[in-house]
């Protein structure tokens, strides 16, 4: 068994979910003998190019860093090899080849923000707080050859509070994984690591959820759907990537997108499906079980604003909900 500091990781991330876990990692004291990111990208309206928040910390503790566009080539992956880790430790990065992931001889791990067989793909956080649950959590298991579907090593519950939103839970989500990462890797370096299939945790009478990417398009609010369904669906969408529905100006009938980060709701109503409910303070949109009322929101060209500050520079009611 190699003591702690001898046993060599790669570690292999890129937004600041992975950084979290990767800084966590390097103060433990875990030799890490590179760091695997995403190339530098343009960002911003002068499309500067920006480093990945794990490029950042990596370059702040002086640790290796590679940056391949493709996981595939062969002078990165002699490269990888050459490194003779024990062990690959992958947090919120790309699907990996099969050359990659069987690589080092303890196995590559991959922590996932979900009790999978649950939430398997990229967006598990969001989709969890879209679909109304009150427990989610985290798992770490051996990558195979499909993804998230590995034998589990180890998991941990997060309950999910009535005000959570995806910001606030995954920093929760954030610390509680760089423990468990951690937990694990001590069971695999020690030697007493144990893999459960993933196929003995699924229910078979019970659907399985799944947590695709979310796109621009499909972040879309569908005001057909019930108040606590669109409740659910904004606080799963903010901050990024945002619920968003659209207005049409009355007058010039212009259509604007209008942000909604932050709602609350009652059930009740007797107005048609879209329809604005104003008062001086407020305003609310009618479902057709209930009233949705925005509470931080930001309409195209303007500034994020509380409503009640919104409201005293615009008139609600010169506007109406596209459907």
């Amino acid at each position: 068994m190699k003591s702690k500091a001898d046993f060599s990781l790669v570690f292999m991330g890129t937004p600041e979910f992975a950084k979290t876990n990767l800084e966590r990692l390097y103060n433990y004291g875990y030799k890490i003998s590179a760091v695997i990111t995403a190339p530098d990208k343009p960002a911003g309206r002068g499309k500067l190019l920006t480093e990945s928040n794990v490029k950042q910390y990596a370059k702040s503790v002086g640790l290796p860093i590679l940056q391949p566009t493709n996981l595939k080539n062969e002078h990165f992956i002699d490269n990888l090899r050459a490194l003779t880790a024990d062990l690959f430790v992958v947090v919120a990065f790309r699907m990996l080849p099969d050359v990659v992931w069987a690589m080092p001889p303890m196995g590559t791990i991959n922590l996932h923000a979900s009790l999978l067989p649950d939430y398997r793909g990229a967006a598990p956080i969001n989709h969890a707080l879209i679909n109304g649950e009150s427990v989610t959590g985290l798992t770490t298991f051996f990558i195979s050859r499909e993804i998230d579907t590995g034998h589990i090593i180890a998991q941990s519950k997060t309950p999910i509070l009535p005000q959570d939103n995806a910001g606030t839970l995954l920093d929760k989500m954030m610390v509680q994984g760089a423990d468990l990462l951690i937990e694990t890797i001590e069971k695999i370096r020690t030697g007493t690591v144990s893999a459960v299939p993933q196929a003995i945790l699924q229910k078979a009478d019970t659907f399985q959820k799944l947590a695709p990417k979310i796109f621009k398009e499909n972040s879309k609010i569908n005001w057909n759907k019930s108040a606590l369904e669109i409740h659910n669906f904004v606080r799963g969408l903010s901050p990024v990537p945002t619920a968003w529905t659209e207005l049409r100006h009355r007058e010039s009938n212009k259509i604007f997108t209008l942000k909604i980060f932050e709602t609350e709701f009652e059930f009740g109503t007797q107005a048609e499906i879209g329809t604005i409910i104003a008062s001086a303070k407020q305003f609310g949109i009618a479902t057709h079980d209930g009233v949705i009322y925005p509470m931080q929101i930001r309409l195209e060209g303007k500034k994020s604003l509380q409503v009640k500050d919104f409201l005293n520079g615009t008139r609600i009611s010169d506007y109406e909900i596209i459907i």
